[in-house]
């Protein structure tokens, strides 16, 4: 059994800073890819930001230069930096992860259950 949790969203005003968190944990014996998406109201499931198991990134477009994308291989665990914030980054963020279990079964799409972010005055 694979959970990825995630933690930190909430309220903020525009320009401000949320730092999310999302750990892997159970029986897992290698993660690789990590990244977040986030699906805002009306709108379709879009890439946020990923990162290799080595730090390669990548960005959206739309929230390079304000959101910075981290890792700690050895906790399993996937940062989002939000700097920055604007309206149209009010979403629900949701932690990807393609990982490898002990028994060697790989999974491609590993999904946290999605956090909230809002960002209004």
């Amino acid at each position: 059994q694979v959970q990825l949790v995630e933690s930190g969203g909430g309220l903020v005003q525009p320009g401000g800073s949320l730092r999310l968190s999302c750990a892997a944990s159970g029986n897992i014996f290698n993660v690789h890819g990590m990244g977040w998406y986030r699906q805002a109201p009306g709108k379709e499931h879009e890439l946020v930001a990923d990162t290799s198991r080595e730090g390669s990134t990548n960005y959206a477009d739309s929230v390079k230069g304000r959101f910075t994308i981290s890792r700690d291989n050895a906790m399993n665990t996937v940062y989002l930096q939000m700097d920055k914030l604007k309206p149209e980054d009010t979403a629900v963020y949701y932690c990807h992860a393609d990982l490898t279990t002990y028994s060697g079964t790989y999974y491609p799409d590993y999904w946290g259950q999605g956090i909230q972010v809002t960002v209004s005055s």
